[in-house]
């Protein structure tokens, strides 16, 4: 296997193993991205749109559904009335902490099979990747 097609493979082992994760409760992938993201504070929803790569329509049907099961909530600005902040409701930050921590937990069980060293090469990859890609360290909140 080449280079990116390794690539390629451990997305695709990351996103099963996460998608697991999301269904055990009762979230998509996107859904419990979606309460992640907002779990620490509300986030407007062109922000929310951009840091998910989605358009604000994809982002709006997203927001609809989820806001139907009670999870999150919209509000509209206290500065600005045509701004649409979007947070999480009780329940919604319960789910969003459950699965988040679930997350961070069980990830890294896919290098599992490494070595001390090559886990903690992986971290550090990882951690570098992640900063050149300018991710915020706590995610998007």
């Amino acid at each position: 296997m080449e280079y990116g097609d390794k690539l390629f493979w451990l997305s695709v082992l990351i996103q099963r193993r996460y998608a697991r994760i999301c269904a055990e409760h009762d979230l998509t992938p996107t859904q419990a991205t979606l309460l992640c993201a907002i779990r620490n504070e509300p986030r407007r929803m062109t922000y929310l749109a951009a840091s998910l790569g989605m358009t604000k329509n994809a982002l709006s049907q997203l927001v609809d559904r989820t806001e139907r099961r009670g999870l999150v909530s919209r509000v509209g600005s206290e500065e600005d009335r045509r701004v649409i902040v979007l947070g999480v409701t009780a329940a919604g930050k319960v789910l969003a902490e459950a699965v988040f921590s679930e997350t961070v937990t069980r990830l890294p069980e896919v290098a599992g099979s490494l070595d001390a060293d090559g886990q903690r090469d992986l971290e550090r990859l990882a951690t570098a990747i992640v900063e050149a890609a300018d991710v915020p360290a706590s995610g998007l909140s």
